[in-house]
């Protein structure tokens, strides 16, 4: 009887642990499900640019409502915590969970930035240069090169890139004499073809065009102009194209990414692909009513730039593109995949 009482009472003991172990665990369970992050994002556009509302305050939006407020996105103007062109390296190093950069401002640490931000009169349409990054590979290779330094890279459209100008563009003498804000491959082409062309933040863009620093700007297409309020100092918006291309791209901290649980991982990666189809036509949308609304009520002129002029551009552009292939041997490969696609497209 007393062995009995002895085993009765070690069976006791180890169910009361066990209760105990499953209550604290089904207890300990909702408390891990509600943890909640929040990112910094630094931006690269000014609030008042139509991309920090259309894409940055979408994709806030989105991550917090499939996360269920686990995932919250605290987000700053450009300027207010970095310089636009030191938000890489601020990801990279986990400073910064999340942000928005032009790859202008990555090319000293990813070779195919150039070509990301745009080959000078590559493409013609939306549509090819979509399909280049998404249906061609260009995203994948931009996004394992961004991984090697910790940054996980999502483009965040496709879209035009168009100047506005004071003054007309009418000769190529009128084209040499401009002095033009710029960055990235295209402040070197810019450059190249005869004008001067200096890089200058966003946030000091309209007083740079107000005060005659520059005589003309690139900054998106109509969107990026009427939303920074260029229009109002430069009433002539200049066609066609300088380039089409993934000039914006959100890129998020490799870290802060593995220290969210799978579930959260799949939402944000999920929420960045969608993203880029979402903004991409969408932005062609609002170009189109945009610059109608701008030649209504603001009195702009389209400026269709002279053959002279368009075939000097094609001429300096098309030199420039083996240069971009030469930064690496990915940057070589990129460049092939791009001419020959621009040769089925029968553009060479």
């Amino acid at each position: 009887m007393k062995l009995f009482a002895t085993a009765r009472k070690t069976l006791t003991v180890y169910a009361s642990a066990f209760t105990l172990g499953i209550t604290a665990a089904l207890s300990a369970a909702p408390a891990a499900a509600q943890d909640t992050f929040t990112w910094k994002v630094q931006s690269h556009w000014p609030g008042s640019s139509s991309s920090y509302t259309d894409s940055l305050g979408r994709i806030k939006r989105v991550l917090e409502e499939r996360t269920d407020g686990r995932l919250k996105l605290q987000l700053y103007e450009a300027g207010a915590l970095f310089k636009a062109t030191d938000t890489f390296n601020a990801v990279s190093r986990g400073i910064l969970e999340m942000g928005t950069i032009s790859p202008a401002y990555a090319q000293d640490k990813v070779s195919l930035a150039g070509i990301a931000s745009g080959l000078p009169f590559a493409f013609r349409n939306v549509w090819e240069a979509a399909y280049f990054h998404q249906n061609l590979g260009f995203e994948q290779m931009l996004r394992d090169e961004a991984a090697e330094h910790g940054v996980y890279w999502a483009t965040d459209k496709v879209y035009p890139t168009e100047m506005v100008v004071k003054e007309p563009i009418e000769s190529v003498e009128d084209f040499n004499s401009l002095k033009i804000r710029s960055s990235g491959a295209l402040q070197t082409f810019l450059t190249e073809a005869g004008a001067a062309a200096s890089y200058i933040p966003g946030s000091e863009l309209y007083s740079a065009l107000d005060s005659g620093i520059v005589d003309g700007a690139h900054w998106g297409a109509a969107q990026g102009a009427y939303s920074m309020g260029l229009y109002e100092v430069a009433k002539h918006h200049v066609q066609p194209a300088l380039n089409i291309a993934g000039t914006d791209v959100i890129i998020v901290s490799q870290k802060a990414l593995d220290k969210l649980p799978e579930d959260m991982q799949k939402i944000v990666k999920d929420a960045l692909n969608e993203q880029f189809w979402i903004r991409t036509n969408e932005y062609q949308y609002k170009e189109r009513i945009t610059l109608a609304k701008a030649i209504e009520e603001q009195g702009v002129q389209l400026n269709v730039l002279p053959d002279e002029v368009q075939d000097k551009l094609v001429a300096t552009a098309q030199a420039m593109w083996d240069e971009e292939g030469k930064r690496s041997e990915n940057a070589k490969k990129a460049l092939d995949m791009l001419k020959g696609y621009l040769a089925d497209l029968g553009y060479l």
